[in-house]
């Protein structure tokens, strides 16, 4: 585990977009999977204003995504479908046939998380982007998930949906139910960049370093990756500053 403590929000952002922008540049068919939430639309931002430079093009690349909620539509402005498209996809040249989603609008689930496992098992990840939630979840997998869950629908926590109904103009019409890349699926990822930011995730990110394996924080499955690199702000550190 390689972690890399930066000033701020905007610097986390900064660095996480300068690995991936070498990333792509050494390798264009690279495979992404990307993260939704509130922490990576800074790197985001980084990578179009790359693009938009000419250092970087994604007409090569293969992108998957973590999560989507259940039942959603994919024009709901609060799909993530609707969000990658809006904050990234839409401004670079990343064609659509290479743009894998989970359907939250699926009338089988379980043929759509099955066929979504086989996607991945066909065209591995190399980088997989990982934000974190407060309780300590990584994609949807709420605390209590096994380490080897495949891609499957989960029932959100109250944390989660409190946390993410802010997003929603009628609280009351989030979805209590997600579809999400299971941890076995996401570990298969031969590089993985979780970002974390501001002091609500600082007993998470304590738990991932100085913590054990438990499964009541999903995120410490990931301390025996081979290639796990964890970005994070001083205020996400804070706590495992203090123990150091």
């Amino acid at each position: 585990m390689l972690v890399k403590i930066q000033k701020n929000y905007k610097e986390l952002s900064e660095k996480a977009a300068e690995i991936l922008i070498k990333e792509i540049s050494k390798n264009p068919s690279i495979v992404i999977c990307f993260a939704t939430g509130s922490t990576p639309p800074g790197m985001y931002k980084k990578l179009v204003l790359a693009y938009k430079k000419k250092k970087i093009r994604f007409s090569g690349i293969t992108s998957f995504n973590l999560d989507e909620y259940y039942k959603i539509k994919r024009k709901d402005k609060n799909s993530y479908c609707y969000y990658m498209h809006k904050i990234l996809f839409d401004k670079i040249n990343i064609k659509n046939k290479n743009i894998n989603f989970l359907n939250g609008e699926a009338k089988n689930y379980k043929k759509e998380c099955e066929n979504y496992e086989k996607k991945i098992n066909d065209k591995p990840i190399d980088i997989q982007i990982l934000g974190v939630g407060v309780n300590g979840h990584i994609a949807f997998n709420e605390p209590g998930s096994k380490f080897n869950s495949k891609t499957r629908l989960v029932r959100l926590s109250q944390e989660t949906i409190k946390a993410n109904s802010r997003f929603f103009k009628n609280k009351k019409s989030m979805p209590k139910k997600a579809l999400t890349m299971g941890i076995s699926t996401i570990k298969k990822a031969k590089k993985i960049i979780l970002l974390a930011s501001g002091e609500k995730k600082a007993e998470a990110i304590f738990h991932l370093v100085k913590g054990n394996l438990d499964e009541k924080w999903p995120l410490t499955s990931l301390k025996n990756h081979n290639n796990l690199v964890v970005i994070i702000d001083k205020k996400a550190a804070s706590l495992i500053l203090k123990k150091l």
